[in-house]
């Protein structure tokens, strides 16, 4: 039997039960809100508003300033290369080193000896304690370098060189010695993943140079950096970190930041959820009215009570989702007031 068929008496028990669904669809609803309110506060305290956009996210409008964290392949858009020496890789990041066979001072015990030995960096002998005999070249004639991608992207997003030159992981890379121009071909000779001066690469000489390269291996990665237009650029530094995280693999929110909780789940469902119950109930309470069995005249008022009482609950933290909450509700007063113009004023 339909409740707006019922007479008399009976008909305040329905609105009774209409009134007690009313009431569990606004706990629920505050339930819900109160627990997005939470998790929203936990994610500002990071710094800057946070956006889960995976793999699939997309640059827009309203993201400016916003942290987010992406994750994916990294697509090298222009590799970076070495044209001194003819050396490319299909990385974000190539880096040559530069070593040359010079005298090391060693002080053990008090005693001190000198050993020849492959250095990164000019070694200087004036300051020996014993500099006869053990000088060291004072300059190298190569230089070591750092060769940057000219673009990057991590999903639909291009990636900005400080969070580049933070990509974790180094891999050898071999140089080809037949792609040298002509004036380092008569004077280097590969030695394994080196390109040597030396005559003999096993017995190098003082001032012998030794050059090798090294490159950021491709892999999925993550990345949790604010956006900038269509660039993931550094946030705020915090906790004397460098405003934004690079981590191998694919990793969630929560690997990336493991002090924000877990995001609320179904928030979206219990919304609709508290919605119907509210329409529902006051469906039920319309027994014995004008309104009995108007379905849509019911869903449209529970729209109203629910998202009104929404943007109330957001009005003190996010104006802007409580203004979304608030115009929901006004077309959810359009349907009911059009719905009861559509009615007659009373019952035959």
């Amino acid at each position: 039997m339909k409740p707006g068929k019922v007479m008399g008496g009976t008909s305040w028990v329905w609105r009774i039960v209409g009134v007690l669904l009313l009431a569990a669809a606004l706990a629920l609803l505050f339930w819900n809100e109160q627990r997005v309110m939470a998790y929203a506060a936990a994610v500002t305290k990071q710094g800057a508003p946070v956006i889960d956009l995976g793999d699939e996210g997309h640059p827009s409008a309203g993201q400016y300033g916003a942290m987010t964290r992406v994750n994916g392949l990294p697509r090298i858009v222009d590799a970076p290369h070495d044209d001194e020496f003819g050396i490319r890789a299909q990385s974000p990041l190539l880096v040559r080193h530069v070593e040359m066979f010079q005298w090391r001072e060693i002080t053990v015990g008090g005693e001190t000896h000198y050993e020849l030995d492959w250095v990164d960096h000019p070694v200087e002998s004036s300051r020996f304690a014993k500099p006869s005999g053990h000088a060291n070249p004072s300059s190298f004639p190569i230089q070591g370098r750092q060769f940057e991608a000219g673009e990057v992207r991590l999903g639909h997003f291009r990636l900005s060189q400080p969070v580049v030159r933070a990509f974790p992981g180094r891999v050898v890379v071999a140089p080809d010695e037949k792609k040298l121009p002509p004036n380092l071909a008569a004077t280097f000779q590969r030695a394994g993943d080196y390109l040597v001066t030396s005559g003999k690469p096993d017995a190098p000489r003082l001032g012998d140079l030794r050059v090798s390269w090294e490159a950021v291996p491709l892999g999925a990665m993550t990345v949790l950096a604010r956006i900038d237009g269509d660039t993931l650029v550094p946030g705020e530094p915090r906790r004397n970190g460098p405003g934004f995280e690079v981590q191998i693999g694919e990793r969630t929110l929560g690997d990336v930041l493991p002090a924000l909780p877990e995001p609320p789940g179904a928030v979206m469902t219990l919304r609709v959820l508290a919605a119907l119950v509210a329409s529902f109930g006051l469906l039920l309470m319309a027994a014995g009215t004008r309104f009995r069995g108007d379905a849509l005249f019911a869903l449209g008022l529970g729209a109203v009570v629910v998202t009104a009482t929404g943007g109330v609950l957001w009005l003190r933290t996010d104006a802007m989702a409580s203004s979304v909450w608030l115009l929901v509700a006004v077309l959810g007063a359009g349907l009911s007031i059009w719905r009861s113009q559509q009615r007659p004023a009373r019952d035959d």
